[in-house]
Protein backbone atom coordinates (compact mmCIF):
# COMPACT_ATOMS: atom_id res chain seq x y z
CA UNK A 1 0.00 0.00 0.00
CA UNK A 2 1.56 3.31 -1.22
CA UNK A 3 0.59 6.94 -0.24
CA UNK A 4 -0.68 6.92 -3.50
CA UNK A 5 -4.31 5.10 -2.79
CA UNK A 6 -4.73 6.97 0.09
CA UNK A 7 -6.93 10.17 0.33
CA UNK A 8 -4.82 13.20 0.13
CA UNK A 9 -6.80 14.07 3.27
CA UNK A 10 -5.63 11.42 5.09
CA UNK A 11 -1.67 12.52 4.64
CA UNK A 12 0.77 14.25 6.67
CA UNK A 13 1.23 17.80 6.19
CA UNK A 14 4.26 18.25 3.50
CA UNK A 15 7.25 20.02 4.69
CA UNK A 16 9.93 22.09 2.93
CA UNK A 17 13.69 20.77 3.37
CA UNK A 18 15.23 21.91 0.04
CA UNK A 19 17.27 24.48 1.69
CA UNK A 20 18.85 26.72 -0.19
CA UNK A 21 17.82 24.66 -3.51
CA UNK A 22 19.53 26.59 -7.08
CA UNK A 23 17.13 25.47 -9.73
CA UNK A 24 20.17 27.09 -12.15
CA UNK A 25 23.45 27.24 -12.70
CA UNK A 26 25.31 30.35 -12.56
CA UNK A 27 28.53 31.84 -11.58
CA UNK A 28 28.45 32.16 -8.21
CA UNK A 29 26.96 28.10 -7.73
CA UNK A 30 27.98 26.20 -10.37
CA UNK A 31 26.14 23.24 -9.65
CA UNK A 32 22.57 23.48 -9.76
CA UNK A 33 20.76 22.00 -6.48
CA UNK A 34 17.67 19.76 -7.27
CA UNK A 35 16.78 19.35 -3.56
CA UNK A 36 15.25 16.31 -1.71
CA UNK A 37 13.22 14.04 -3.74
CA UNK A 38 8.90 14.28 -2.51
CA UNK A 39 8.61 12.55 0.31
CA UNK A 40 6.88 8.59 0.27
CA UNK A 41 5.05 8.09 3.50
CA UNK A 42 4.99 4.90 4.87
CA UNK A 43 2.18 2.47 5.66
CA UNK A 44 2.54 2.97 9.45
CA UNK A 45 2.57 7.15 8.99
CA UNK A 46 -1.21 6.98 7.19
CA UNK A 47 -2.80 3.66 8.99
CA UNK A 48 -2.61 3.12 12.46
CA UNK A 49 -3.26 -0.15 12.84
CA UNK A 50 0.21 -0.67 10.96
CA UNK A 51 2.03 1.26 13.26
CA UNK A 52 0.46 -0.66 16.28
CA UNK A 53 1.36 -3.79 14.33
CA UNK A 54 4.98 -2.83 13.71
CA UNK A 55 4.94 -1.72 17.46
CA UNK A 56 3.91 -5.50 18.56
CA UNK A 57 6.57 -6.62 16.80
CA UNK A 58 9.19 -4.67 17.87
CA UNK A 59 7.53 -5.43 21.46
CA UNK A 60 8.29 -8.95 20.57
CA UNK A 61 11.55 -8.55 19.58
CA UNK A 62 12.49 -6.91 22.78
CA UNK A 63 10.47 -10.00 24.95
CA UNK A 64 12.77 -12.41 23.04
CA UNK A 65 15.86 -10.42 24.24
CA UNK A 66 14.46 -10.53 27.41
CA UNK A 67 13.81 -14.43 27.30
CA UNK A 68 17.25 -14.96 25.96
CA UNK A 69 19.25 -13.66 28.68
CA UNK A 70 17.22 -15.33 31.04
CA UNK A 71 17.67 -18.20 29.40
CA UNK A 72 22.30 -17.48 29.12
CA UNK A 73 21.57 -17.28 32.61
CA UNK A 74 20.06 -20.46 33.23
CA UNK A 75 22.08 -22.90 30.64
CA UNK A 76 25.11 -21.25 32.97
CA UNK A 77 24.20 -22.67 36.16
CA UNK A 78 21.85 -25.77 34.98
CA UNK A 79 24.83 -26.75 31.83
CA UNK A 80 27.88 -28.62 33.35
CA UNK A 81 30.67 -27.28 31.51
CA UNK A 82 31.95 -30.49 30.60
CA UNK A 83 29.01 -31.94 29.10
CA UNK A 84 29.16 -32.37 24.96
CA UNK A 85 26.18 -32.57 22.50
CA UNK A 86 25.97 -33.73 18.66
CA UNK A 87 25.22 -30.43 16.41
CA UNK A 88 25.04 -30.80 12.50
CA UNK A 89 26.85 -30.46 10.67
CA UNK A 90 29.70 -28.79 13.36
CA UNK A 91 29.84 -32.29 15.10
CA UNK A 92 29.83 -32.55 18.79
CA UNK A 93 30.68 -29.26 20.76
CA UNK A 94 30.61 -28.54 24.20
CA UNK A 95 26.89 -28.41 25.10
CA UNK A 96 27.40 -24.85 27.29
CA UNK A 97 29.17 -22.75 25.10
CA UNK A 98 26.79 -23.80 22.08
CA UNK A 99 23.97 -22.71 24.69
CA UNK A 100 25.75 -19.38 25.82
CA UNK A 101 26.57 -18.59 22.27
CA UNK A 102 23.27 -19.08 20.97
CA UNK A 103 21.26 -17.47 24.10
CA UNK A 104 23.68 -14.25 23.93
CA UNK A 105 23.60 -14.15 20.32
CA UNK A 106 20.03 -14.18 20.30
CA UNK A 107 19.67 -11.62 23.00
CA UNK A 108 21.57 -9.18 21.43
CA UNK A 109 20.65 -9.65 17.66
CA UNK A 110 16.72 -9.13 19.24
CA UNK A 111 17.80 -5.87 20.84
CA UNK A 112 19.73 -4.50 17.20
CA UNK A 113 16.77 -6.16 15.00
CA UNK A 114 14.01 -4.22 17.35
CA UNK A 115 15.64 -0.44 17.43
CA UNK A 116 16.11 -1.34 13.46
CA UNK A 117 12.50 -1.89 12.81
CA UNK A 118 11.90 0.68 15.25
CA UNK A 119 13.35 3.60 13.73
CA UNK A 120 12.51 2.29 9.97
CA UNK A 121 8.93 1.80 10.89
CA UNK A 122 7.83 4.32 13.30
CA UNK A 123 10.23 7.06 14.16
CA UNK A 124 10.05 9.83 11.58
CA UNK A 125 11.85 9.20 8.69
CA UNK A 126 11.72 12.90 6.71
CA UNK A 127 15.33 13.39 5.42
CA UNK A 128 16.33 17.36 6.79
CA UNK A 129 18.70 19.23 4.84
CA UNK A 130 21.13 21.02 7.45
CA UNK A 131 23.72 23.84 5.69
CA UNK A 132 27.64 23.21 7.15
CA UNK A 133 28.72 25.46 10.37
CA UNK A 134 31.62 25.92 12.39
CA UNK A 135 32.98 23.26 14.83
CA UNK A 136 32.75 25.18 17.54
CA UNK A 137 29.20 24.97 19.59
CA UNK A 138 27.67 28.56 19.54
CA UNK A 139 24.85 28.99 21.74
CA UNK A 140 22.72 29.17 18.99
CA UNK A 141 23.94 25.64 18.12
CA UNK A 142 23.41 24.04 21.48
CA UNK A 143 20.15 25.69 21.51
CA UNK A 144 19.76 23.87 18.03
CA UNK A 145 21.01 20.26 19.40
CA UNK A 146 18.69 20.52 22.36
CA UNK A 147 15.42 21.27 20.47
CA UNK A 148 16.71 18.90 17.73
CA UNK A 149 16.57 16.64 20.83
CA UNK A 150 13.16 17.10 22.07
CA UNK A 151 11.97 17.17 18.51
CA UNK A 152 13.54 13.17 17.95
CA UNK A 153 12.10 12.42 21.62
CA UNK A 154 8.79 13.33 20.26
CA UNK A 155 8.71 11.99 17.01
CA UNK A 156 10.19 8.44 18.36
CA UNK A 157 6.65 8.17 20.19
CA UNK A 158 8.39 6.70 23.14
CA UNK A 159 6.05 8.55 25.64
CA UNK A 160 3.19 7.53 23.81
CA UNK A 161 4.20 4.09 23.16
CA UNK A 162 4.87 2.20 26.32
CA UNK A 163 4.62 -0.93 24.96
CA UNK A 164 7.92 -0.55 23.60
CA UNK A 165 9.47 1.66 25.65
CA UNK A 166 8.97 -1.01 28.61
CA UNK A 167 10.13 -4.09 26.91
CA UNK A 168 13.25 -2.25 25.88
CA UNK A 169 14.17 -1.00 28.73
CA UNK A 170 13.57 -4.55 30.00
CA UNK A 171 15.61 -5.91 27.60
CA UNK A 172 18.55 -3.38 27.79
CA UNK A 173 18.10 -4.18 31.52
CA UNK A 174 18.76 -7.82 31.31
CA UNK A 175 21.43 -7.91 28.84
CA UNK A 176 24.22 -6.68 31.24
CA UNK A 177 22.74 -9.74 33.47
CA UNK A 178 24.77 -11.82 31.23
CA UNK A 179 28.49 -10.12 32.06
CA UNK A 180 27.57 -9.96 35.28
CA UNK A 181 27.24 -14.28 35.66
CA UNK A 182 30.69 -14.40 33.98
CA UNK A 183 32.03 -12.89 37.26
CA UNK A 184 31.02 -16.09 38.83
CA UNK A 185 34.00 -17.68 37.61
CA UNK A 186 36.19 -15.52 39.60
CA UNK A 187 35.37 -16.39 42.51
CA UNK A 188 37.22 -19.44 44.73
CA UNK A 189 34.41 -21.75 42.87
CA UNK A 190 37.23 -24.22 42.51
CA UNK A 191 37.51 -24.60 46.31
CA UNK A 192 40.06 -27.38 46.48
CA UNK A 193 39.13 -29.26 43.27
CA UNK A 194 42.81 -28.66 42.36
CA UNK A 195 44.46 -29.89 44.87
CA UNK A 196 42.84 -33.21 44.50
CA UNK A 197 43.06 -36.34 41.79
CA UNK A 198 41.74 -39.73 41.30
CA UNK A 199 44.95 -40.94 42.62
CA UNK A 200 43.98 -42.48 46.54
CA UNK A 201 44.76 -45.38 48.19
CA UNK A 202 44.61 -48.87 46.74
CA UNK A 203 44.53 -47.16 43.52
CA UNK A 204 46.28 -49.74 40.50
CA UNK A 205 48.65 -47.91 38.34
CA UNK A 206 47.20 -48.70 34.78
CA UNK A 207 50.05 -48.61 31.71
CA UNK A 208 48.46 -45.85 29.50
CA UNK A 209 49.45 -47.61 26.32
CA UNK A 210 48.31 -50.91 27.06
CA UNK A 211 45.75 -50.45 29.26
CA UNK A 212 46.83 -53.26 31.84
CA UNK A 213 48.00 -53.18 35.49
CA UNK A 214 51.57 -52.74 35.74
CA UNK A 215 53.70 -54.51 37.65
CA UNK A 216 57.54 -53.87 39.16
CA UNK A 217 58.95 -55.99 36.64
CA UNK A 218 57.12 -54.43 33.65
CA UNK A 219 59.37 -51.31 34.11
CA UNK A 220 62.85 -51.87 33.46
CA UNK A 221 65.79 -49.42 34.19
CA UNK A 222 65.96 -46.53 32.50
CA UNK A 223 62.37 -47.36 30.75
CA UNK A 224 60.02 -44.18 31.26
CA UNK A 225 56.14 -45.51 31.36
CA UNK A 226 52.74 -43.51 31.07
CA UNK A 227 50.23 -44.54 33.74
CA UNK A 228 46.63 -43.49 34.55
CA UNK A 229 44.57 -44.71 38.01
CA UNK A 230 42.52 -47.71 37.97
CA UNK A 231 39.06 -46.72 36.38
CA UNK A 232 39.39 -43.74 34.53
CA UNK A 233 38.92 -44.57 30.60
CA UNK A 234 38.89 -42.91 27.70
CA UNK A 235 35.14 -43.17 26.99
CA UNK A 236 34.39 -40.82 30.07
CA UNK A 237 32.80 -37.65 29.74
CA UNK A 238 35.16 -36.07 32.33
CA UNK A 239 38.29 -37.98 31.01
CA UNK A 240 40.07 -34.89 29.72
CA UNK A 241 39.62 -33.27 33.10
CA UNK A 242 40.80 -35.84 35.05
CA UNK A 243 43.70 -36.95 32.89
CA UNK A 244 45.40 -33.52 33.13
CA UNK A 245 45.71 -33.74 36.72
CA UNK A 246 46.64 -37.43 37.11
CA UNK A 247 48.98 -38.49 34.46
CA UNK A 248 51.38 -40.05 35.76
CA UNK A 249 55.49 -40.70 34.94
CA UNK A 250 57.06 -43.72 35.68
CA UNK A 251 61.13 -44.54 36.10
CA UNK A 252 62.91 -47.17 37.44
CA UNK A 253 66.28 -45.68 38.56
CA UNK A 254 69.26 -47.64 40.28
CA UNK A 255 68.10 -47.28 43.93
CA UNK A 256 72.23 -46.25 44.43
CA UNK A 257 71.46 -43.01 41.94
CA UNK A 258 68.55 -41.18 43.83
CA UNK A 259 69.44 -38.38 45.82
CA UNK A 260 66.75 -37.48 47.34
CA UNK A 261 65.52 -39.73 50.60
CA UNK A 262 62.06 -38.97 50.24
CA UNK A 263 62.16 -39.90 46.88
CA UNK A 264 63.54 -43.02 47.36
CA UNK A 265 61.04 -43.99 50.55
CA UNK A 266 58.33 -43.09 48.01
CA UNK A 267 59.20 -45.40 45.58
CA UNK A 268 59.59 -49.14 45.42
CA UNK A 269 62.83 -50.56 44.02
CA UNK A 270 63.99 -47.57 42.84
CA UNK A 271 60.71 -47.19 40.92
CA UNK A 272 59.14 -43.69 41.02
CA UNK A 273 55.67 -41.85 40.19
CA UNK A 274 55.62 -38.13 39.21
CA UNK A 275 53.35 -35.97 37.90
CA UNK A 276 53.75 -35.96 34.37
CA UNK A 277 52.28 -32.03 34.20
CA UNK A 278 54.86 -29.20 34.05
CA UNK A 279 54.66 -26.92 36.98
CA UNK A 280 55.44 -23.95 34.46
CA UNK A 281 51.75 -23.70 32.39
CA UNK A 282 50.69 -27.39 32.52
CA UNK A 283 52.18 -28.98 29.00
CA UNK A 284 52.98 -33.09 29.41
CA UNK A 285 56.18 -33.77 29.67
CA UNK A 286 57.26 -36.75 27.99
CA UNK A 287 61.40 -36.46 26.78
CA UNK A 288 63.56 -38.17 29.24
CA UNK A 289 67.04 -38.62 29.26
CA UNK A 290 68.23 -42.01 30.56
CA UNK A 291 72.11 -40.93 31.44
CA UNK A 292 71.11 -37.92 33.51
CA UNK A 293 67.99 -38.95 34.66
CA UNK A 294 66.47 -35.84 33.22
CA UNK A 295 63.19 -34.89 32.18
CA UNK A 296 62.61 -32.41 29.09
CA UNK A 297 59.04 -30.54 28.62
CA UNK A 298 59.38 -29.73 25.00
CA UNK A 299 57.12 -26.32 25.78
CA UNK A 300 59.33 -24.23 27.49
CA UNK A 301 62.19 -26.68 27.94
CA UNK A 302 61.78 -26.83 31.83
CA UNK A 303 63.73 -29.53 32.92
CA UNK A 304 63.48 -31.69 36.06
CA UNK A 305 66.34 -34.06 37.93
CA UNK A 306 64.26 -37.03 38.36
CA UNK A 307 67.20 -38.73 40.51
CA UNK A 308 66.87 -35.50 43.07
CA UNK A 309 63.20 -35.40 44.29
CA UNK A 310 62.50 -34.23 40.40
CA UNK A 311 63.61 -30.39 41.43
CA UNK A 312 64.28 -27.62 38.63
CA UNK A 313 67.31 -27.37 36.95
CA UNK A 314 66.66 -25.19 33.69
CA UNK A 315 64.05 -23.07 32.53
CA UNK A 316 60.66 -21.35 33.48
CA UNK A 317 58.96 -23.87 35.55
CA UNK A 318 58.67 -22.90 39.68
CA UNK A 319 58.87 -25.73 41.51
CA UNK A 320 59.40 -29.40 41.18
CA UNK A 321 56.87 -32.06 39.75
CA UNK A 322 55.10 -33.71 42.81
CA UNK A 323 55.71 -37.11 44.00
CA UNK A 324 53.47 -40.11 43.77
CA UNK A 325 53.90 -42.48 47.01
CA UNK A 326 53.57 -46.22 45.26
CA UNK A 327 53.84 -49.28 46.58
CA UNK A 328 52.55 -53.29 45.75
CA UNK A 329 49.49 -54.63 46.61
CA UNK A 330 48.73 -58.29 47.24
CA UNK A 331 48.14 -59.30 43.91
CA UNK A 332 51.68 -57.96 42.92
CA UNK A 333 50.86 -54.95 40.94
CA UNK A 334 52.08 -51.26 41.65
CA UNK A 335 48.99 -49.07 43.05
CA UNK A 336 49.24 -45.67 44.80
CA UNK A 337 49.37 -45.10 48.50
CA UNK A 338 47.21 -41.81 48.58
CA UNK A 339 47.33 -39.03 46.61
CA UNK A 340 49.98 -36.34 45.78
CA UNK A 341 50.85 -34.27 48.72
CA UNK A 342 51.06 -31.30 46.67
CA UNK A 343 48.87 -29.74 43.67
CA UNK A 344 49.57 -30.68 40.33
CA UNK A 345 50.60 -28.56 37.37
CA UNK A 346 51.50 -25.09 37.37
CA UNK A 347 51.32 -22.54 40.07
CA UNK A 348 47.68 -20.89 40.98
CA UNK A 349 46.12 -18.24 43.25
CA UNK A 350 45.12 -20.78 45.60
CA UNK A 351 48.53 -22.91 46.09
CA UNK A 352 49.64 -22.71 49.99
Amino acid sequence: MSSQDIPEENLPAEQEHAHGAVDVADEENPFSDPGLPPHEHRIQDIDERAARRSERMVALLFTVSMLATIGFIASYVSIPDDKSIFVFPIGHISALNFALGLTLGLALFCIGAGAVHWARTLMSDVEVADDRHPIEASPEVRAKVHADFREGAKESALGRRKLIRNTMFGALTLVPLSGVMLLRDLGPLPHDKLRHTLWAKGKTLVNMNTNQPLRPEDIGVGSLTFAKPEGLEETDEDFQNEIAKAALMIVRLQPGNIKDKRELDWGHEGIVAFSKICTHVGCPISLYEQQTHHVLCPCHQSTFDLSDGARVIFGPAGHALPQLRIGVNDDGYLQALGDFEEPVGPAFWERG
